[in-house]
């Protein structure tokens, strides 16, 4: 299966898609990575002189990866051949608690694993973390959200 084309039904395009490959997808998780870009507009005013990426960044990272590319891939499975290729996802962000450790700057890559905690009456609630490049705890948490097609 080609996870990758999960990441074409996502609502998000650059500069706010926090997603680059999707490694591995079943019902019960997903697991992805992204690379954050030196470049990226957030890094300018964060810090002054020493950039380091938003909380609230990674958290949106997380929840592009663990929640909303796990989602896709569950509605799209109990839907089978009822979904209009053209269909995007809806998204709405309910709830996150996360826990920061250590930053992550630009230019670095994160990889995302998220566990599918419950999905029903199309809420999705999954555990979150993510790891750098050398597989240290960045932040870990929860993200739920509603989802439909």
């Amino acid at each position: 299966m080609n996870y990758n084309s999960i990441i074409s039904t996502l609502p998000y395009t650059k500069p706010f898609l926090f997603v680059d490959e999707i490694s591995y997808i079943d019902k019960e998780g997903c697991t992805g990575t992204y690379t954050f870009p030196e470049d990226s507009y957030f890094y300018k005013g964060h810090f002054k002189d020493k950039p380091v990426t938003p909380g609230v960044i990674l958290t949106e990272c997380m929840a592009q990866i663990g929640l909303v590319c796990l989602g896709s891939f569950l509605l799209k499975s109990m839907e089978q051949d009822q979904i209009d290729p053209g269909e995007e996802i809806q998204i709405a962000l309910s709830s996150t608690q996360m826990d920061f450790y250590i930053p992550v700057y630009p230019g670095e890559k994160v990889k995302v694993i998220s566990r599918k905690e419950y999905f029903r009456f199309n809420k999705l609630k999954c555990s979150v973390e993510m790891f750098n490049k050398n597989d240290e705890l960045v932040c870990r948490g929860t993200i739920a959200g509603m989802m439909k097609i």
